[in-house]
């Protein structure tokens, strides 16, 4: 069934996944910023209780749902939830380690933040980024490198913010934190206009970027300026998520 913006969130991916796998403890995972040309990725995870999680129908994607809901949300997530967690990747770190990359050691992040660890993942979205690769030889023999990656069942679920309780509770979180950092960082850096555009591809951004040059926060292996697709694509084509 295709996701609508007036479908009623549900649990039902949640008790899926966890009878699937015989487990109680059920983290779902969104990221918010991939897109943008400033700022972090950020993600953010909820962990329910499959035993004794309420139906919390508020829950909606976080696009679509104004600033101050969002924020209000808050509080009531992180009490329903029995684990949460926000985990960033600095735009430093987005330049070395690319987009993919980045976002699994934001998600491990988010994930080392919960106070009951998840026994298996539900991940808006087509893609897992948050599984750990493989080790090749050069992780072998890197001893003080970050852990990076999950080892638990997964399942990806396109525009599970807009269905799944749990995704849609993590996708609060994360912009709620997000769109705080960034609102944070223009009054340091006002000609960017964060507070509004929140780090992403506006024409008032990149003509910012192009005036004044980029700051430390920029992810300087983008293509800042141009309107022509990137090599990261959505940072220019993609609505701010």
């Amino acid at each position: 069934m295709t996701a609508t913006k007036n479908q009623p969130t549900t649990l039902d991916h949640e008790r899926a996944l966890a009878a699937r796998h015989g487990v109680r403890f059920i983290g779902a995972v969104d990221e918010v910023g991939r897109g943008a040309l400033a700022g972090p990725i950020t993600v953010g995870i909820t962990v329910i209780d499959i035993e004794s999680v309420r139906e919390f129908p508020e829950l909606r994607d976080s696009k679509l749902l104004r600033p101050e809901t969002r924020e209000e949300l808050v509080p009531k997530v992180r009490d329903w939830a029995v684990g949460h967690g926000v985990g960033h990747a600095s735009a430093q770190e987005i330049d070395a380690l690319g987009v993919t990359a980045a976002l699994r050691l934001a998600g491990t992040r988010a994930v080392e933040q919960c106070a009951v660890a998840p026994q298996a993942i539900l991940l808006d979205g087509s893609y897992d980024w948050l599984t750990a690769p493989e080790p090749d030889l050069f992780d072998m023999l890197a001893d003080e490198r970050e852990p990076v990656g999950l080892h638990l069942p997964l399942a990806t679920i396109i525009k599970g913010d807009m269905t799944c309780q749990a995704i849609a509770g993590a996708s609060i979180l994360a912009k709620v934190e997000r769109d705080g950092i960034m609102t944070d960082l223009a009054v340091s850096h006002p000609d960017f206009g964060w507070e509004i555009n929140k780090g992403y591809a506006t024409a008032a951004h990149r003509a910012a970027i192009s005036a004044q040059g980029p700051c430390d926060y920029h992810r300087k292996s983008w293509n800042l300026t141009s309107q022509a697709d990137s090599a990261h694509g959505e940072a220019t084509t993609k609505k701010a998520k």
